[in-house]
């Protein structure tokens, strides 16, 4: 399975922009685009005039290093949007968004997309009662997510039980039941319920050139 293995800061320094991949650490002091605004390298400090090839550049690199995808299938998200109905870049936004992964992050499972992808290789949730380890397996309206009953009493679990467990806000188009390893897809999300810091028109313009 390929995925991306090196320093995570690295990627929100380069970007210039806060992708939470470390998790807690993304809203605390420690946080190296806080401590370091300019981009890694030798002459990242060096400022830059963006022309138009490099805005659309960093706006796909940004969409995917926020969900964790590679180029490969990162293209092969766009050509199907392209092919679907609407509009291109709600239709490329929404499908990242279904991925298995982003949903486990989201109802607020795992601490990051990297370590949501980890736990579903590793089989830790069910989709309507089966286990599922594909990452990208895109979920429907519908769906039940839930923890495995295999799983539960691994200690990543645990502490989302109780008075002390996190809070985390789940988005509209899915609803997490309290106290409890289980959430549902109760609808598709629409490009309003995306909080990506993207603007997906230029990701859009840099594929159909």
């Amino acid at each position: 399975m390929a995925r991306y293995t090196g320093p995570a800061c690295k990627l929100c320094r380069r970007e210039g922009k806060k992708l939470y991949l470390k998790g807690d650490r993304c809203v605390s002091g420690k946080c190296a685009l806080e401590r370091r605004t300019s981009a890694p390298g030798q002459h990242g400090a060096d400022v830059k005039k963006m022309r138009e090839y490099g805005m659309q550049l960093r706006e796909k690199q940004t969409a995917k290093r926020y969900y964790g995808v590679l180029e490969k299938q990162f293209r092969g998200y766009y050509e199907s949007a392209a092919a679907a109905p609407g509009k291109t870049g709600d239709n490329l936004l929404i499908t990242v968004e279904r991925r298995l992964d982003n949903v486990v992050y989201r109802m607020g499972f795992a601490m990051t997309r990297r370590q949501a992808r980890q736990l579903v290789s590793h089989a830790h949730f069910t989709v309507n009662g089966r286990k599922v380890d594909i990452p990208s397996y895109q979920v429907k309206a519908g769906d039940v997510i839930e923890v495995a009953e295999s799983s539960r009493s691994s200690e990543i679990f645990k502490r989302l039980l109780g008075q002390d467990a996190p809070v985390f806000l789940i988005p509209a188009w899915m609803e997490r039941e309290k106290n409890a390893l289980k959430g549902t897809v109760t609808r598709l999300p629409a490009r309003e319920d995306i909080d990506v810091p993207v603007e997906e028109h230029l990701i859009v313009e840099l594929y159909s050139k």
